[in-house]
């Protein structure tokens, strides 16, 4: 993982979309949390699953649906959407889209 210090980055340039894939990219690992980049391609996704620890999605590129709790909720670029830990949730890209993921422990 390259350092990243004291620059001003458009982080949507740092994940390439590849066809038919999910593609990510680890920006930060701590002990205390993650941010992670990924790339998602036109109806790739996550399927549902549960984290330990609230997880912040922001939406860098692209449109989302993402479920929580059975309720699907659609994000586009520029918005973000909080998953509370412990709750199932999956993600789905309705158009090709990039999101930062930001888990705090």
């Amino acid at each position: 993982m390259e350092e990243i210090i004291a620059q001003a980055i458009d982080m949507a340039t740092l994940v390439d979309y590849q066809a038919g894939s999910v593609v990510s990219r680890t920006i930060i690992k701590k002990p205390a949390g993650t941010v992670t980049l990924f790339a998602f391609d036109e109806g790739e996704g996550l399927s549902e699953h549960t984290a330990p620890f609230d997880a912040l999605v922001y939406v860098l590129d692209g449109e989302v649906e993402i479920t929580i709790d059975g309720k699907p909720l659609v994000a586009d670029t520029g918005k973000m959407v909080i998953m509370p830990a412990s709750r199932p949730h999956s993600l789905k890209a309705i158009a090709r889209f990039k999101m930062a993921l930001i888990v705090i422990r």
